[in-house]
């Protein structure tokens, strides 16, 4: 296909997005809605995105793709079918090396009403299954993988996107959201087979709206346990944030000061579970 271009409004950015991938376009409608305008001439975007066929040798013959951010390209050339992969983790990359406006913590985020709870995880620990759990049993997504917050204040700022879900999560949200806005999937990528699954269309309505974080909850799936529940001390509940923060170290005292009154004003927790009902009650009963 020619060349096409069109704006995703993710506020609180946006990216003008140039691409001659077919399953770009198509993927990014289905899974963004109306957060995507088409006639990329109206708005003035925050970052430009390139993500296109390599060589036309290339394109015909085991075709990859290639991302680009004003003209840099952070990442190795990738297989075709795992375009959509190498788009969303670029839009990551391009927010979590360029953005200073906010502390940018490694979490999912979501809120009930005004308040908001961090979940800050490794890769393994379950994070994007509760994020989509959440997001659709009475919750309302800011991030599956960053959470935004306005130094020193303990307000966070939506970065609604599609939720990344890998390997055996992807069949079950499939069996609990039979009607869910669901990718492709990008298989063997170096995290496995991955899909992207939109929220529902009350976070996209809502991606303007702040909240204010009242707690931090690390999570993290266990077979063999029902819902341990851990409070942690302010002292590890500092370290282990610190570990998740993008920005910490460029930020300097302002990144200090933004966590240590994080962890002052919230709950923290660290959570092992194996039911997610009863995580959400706790949640909701115990913690909002």
């Amino acid at each position: 296909m020619a060349l096409s271009s069109f704006v995703l409004n993710t506020h609180p950015f946006s990216f003008r997005v140039s691409t001659d991938i077919e399953q770009i376009v198509e993927s990014v409608k289905l899974l963004y809605g109306d957060a995507v305008e088409l006639d990329s001439r109206i708005s003035l975007p925050s970052y430009e995105i390139k993500i296109k066929h390599t060589s036309l040798a290339r394109k015909l013959f085991k075709p990859q793709s290639q991302f680009f951010c004003d003209q840099r390209e952070p990442f190795l050339p990738m297989p075709i079918d795992k375009c959509l992969a190498m788009f969303e983790w670029g839009l990551n990359w391009v927010v979590s090396a360029h953005e200073f406006r906010h502390v940018i913590l490694h979490s999912a985020v979501l809120a009930k009403g005004d308040k908001a709870v961090l979940f800050p995880a490794p890769p393994g620990s379950g994070k994007s299954t509760l994020t989509s759990w959440l997001s659709h049993n009475g919750w309302r997504l800011l991030s599956d993988e960053m959470a935004l917050m306005t130094p020193n204040t303990t307000q966070v700022t939506p970065f609604v996107r599609p939720i990344c879900l890998k390997n055996n999560a992807i069949a079950l949200a499939k069996e609990w959201f039979p009607n869910g806005r669901f990718s492709h999937i990008s298989p063997n990528t170096h995290k496995g087979d991955v899909i992207h699954l939109s929220p529902p269309q009350a976070s996209w309505h809502e991606r303007f709206n702040t909240a204010e974080v009242v707690a931090i909850v690390y999570p993290q799936y266990s077979t063999s346990t029902f819902c341990d529940i851990y409070e942690l001390t302010k002292a590890e509940a500092f370290s282990t944030l610190t570990t998740n923060a993008f920005n910490y170290g460029v930020l300097g005292g302002t990144g200090f000061t933004t966590l240590t009154n994080l962890v002052e004003k919230c709950q923290t927790f660290e959570v092992k579970y194996n039911n997610l009902e009863e995580l959400q009650s706790f949640l909701e009963n115990d913690v909002l």
